[in-house]
């Protein structure tokens, strides 16, 4: 069991350091995000970082307390996909999101980060 761990948390550090951001809140330990090729992310949108931080915030505001993990990847400049968990690991949902006219910014993050609670509070709700 031990080992199963150790090696869990040893895929979770690599996964970390591969390219992707990953954010953990220190109150909630149930609540994970994860930017895989955050480097595709504009500059000045405030990358990987501001996307989880986004997410941590929406969840804080509408459904606080709630745990949950979302594996975001980014597909280009405009365009995200996420993978949407409870905090037992089931699958609720996948949520996408693209921009026709221009690259993602902090205020496209806040509405994809809506989005994924608004996914998290419907699951929640099926328990």
């Amino acid at each position: 069991m031990r080992d199963r761990l150790a090696r869990i948390a040893i895929a979770a550090a690599l996964g970390c350091a591969s390219g992707s951001a990953c954010a953990m809140t220190a109150a909630d330990q149930g609540a994970q995000c994860q930017v895989i090729h955050g480097e595709k992310l504009p500059a000045d949108s405030g990358g990987a970082k501001a996307l989880c931080d986004a997410v941590g915030t929406a969840v804080e505001a509408h459904a606080p307390g709630q745990g949950y993990r979302v594996e975001i990847q980014v597909l280009g400049p405009s365009r995200l996909a996420a993978s949407i968990m409870s905090k037992d690991g089931r699958k609720v949902a996948e949520q996408k999101m693209a921009s026709s006219d221009k690259n993602l910014t902090k205020r496209s993050f806040s509405r994809f980060a809506d989005a994924i609670v608004a996914q998290l509070s419907r699951s929640a709700g099926k328990s």
